[in-house]
């Protein structure tokens, strides 16, 4: 009798424990399906921001695929149903001890409060900051393919201005072709101004040195003069009291009388000229020659004349 009462009141906990499951279970069925119809809070929706590497292309969009339903295991049904069916069946599973509340239980239920927290209280935050760093990196990534596509358009520009190349390069042979022909004709006749200019060189120093010995021999000939009919006067008084009335007479005017010194000088030049040429051997003229022979000659050699001078001063081509 004892053990059928111990039967009846255990068999009567464990109803009244199931009824209490059932209710709690239905109340929390109840409360899910009334806020499954209010609608999932900003931070459950779910967001997508497409990130792309190039330019959209719709007209190479691919076929839609038909949506699945979704919801709890793709029933249709909203994910808070799970909630009461988890409950249902957890009462067999403490029941029977196949699932121990212990410990790890309350560190479990811990963790998930803290998810549903943080996902509730801070989601938006979350969500937000990572959004903000998505469009910076879009940002960040636009920018440098504005950078490429202009460096592509100015590569682009430069590549259409260089399509004219060929004709370029054509006019610039042309022109080539044109400037070696007018070198041509130039070098032909460059030689020949060139041998005029050496020509009128070597004349012009010819008399340059024929002027310069003309002027030296004057010099010294008029010198060696004057020092002859000094010395003459200086030891002839007859001579020096002629030059004297001479002198006055042209004072008061007389042009009748005859200029002693004049005709000292006329005296010397034709001694003189009498005495050189019997002694004229052709000696000074033969070394003045000489010497202007080696003059040229050498002038010739050290700038590369077309020509040059032999001994007896004939020129000879060297070109």
């Amino acid at each position: 009798r004892c053990l059928a009462n111990l039967l009846r009141s255990r068999s009567f906990a464990n109803n009244t424990l199931e009824t209490m499951l059932r209710a709690a279970s239905s109340t929390v069925a109840r409360r899910a399906v009334l806020n499954s119809s209010r609608g999932l809070p900003k931070c459950a929706a779910p967001r997508m921001e497409l990130f792309h590497a190039s330019a959209r292309q719709e007209e190479e969009a691919k076929a839609v695929e038909p949506a699945s339903k979704g919801g709890l295991l793709g029933t249709g049904l909203s994910e808070w149903f799970a909630l009461p069916i988890g409950m249902t069946a957890a009462i067999p599973l403490i029941k029977y001890e196949w699932y121990v509340i212990n410990e790890e239980t309350q560190l479990m239920a811990v963790f998930i409060a803290f998810c549903v927290t943080v996902y509730t209280q801070a989601g938006d935050a979350i969500y937000t900051s990572l959004d903000q760093k998505a469009k910076d990196l879009l940002k960040e990534h636009n920018e440098v393919e504005d950078k490429v596509i202009e460096a592509l358009e100015q590569k682009l520009e430069a590549l259409q201005a260089n399509q004219d190349m060929v004709g370029d390069f054509e006019a610039i042979n042309t022109m080539r072709e044109a400037a070696y022909t007018n070198l041509n004709a130039a070098g032909a006749i460059k030689p020949k101004h060139d041998f005029k200019v050496q020509m009128e060189k070597i004349l012009s120093m010819i008399q340059a040195e024929e002027t310069s010995v003309a002027e030296k021999a004057k010099a010294a000939l008029m010198e060696e003069a004057t020092a002859s009919v000094t010395s003459t006067f200086a030891s002839d008084k007859a001579l020096k009291k002629s030059a004297l009335d001479s002198a006055i007479a042209k004072i008061k005017g007389g042009t009748d009388s005859a200029d002693p010194v004049h005709g000292a000088f006329v005296k010397f030049f034709q001694a003189k000229a009498a005495a050189a040429k019997k002694s004229d051997d052709g000696s000074e003229e033969k070394a003045q020659r000489e010497a202007l022979i080696a003059k040229i000659s050498g002038v010739a050699k050290s700038e590369g004349f077309f020509f040059s001078f032999d001994e007896s001063g004939q020129p000879k081509m060297t070109v």
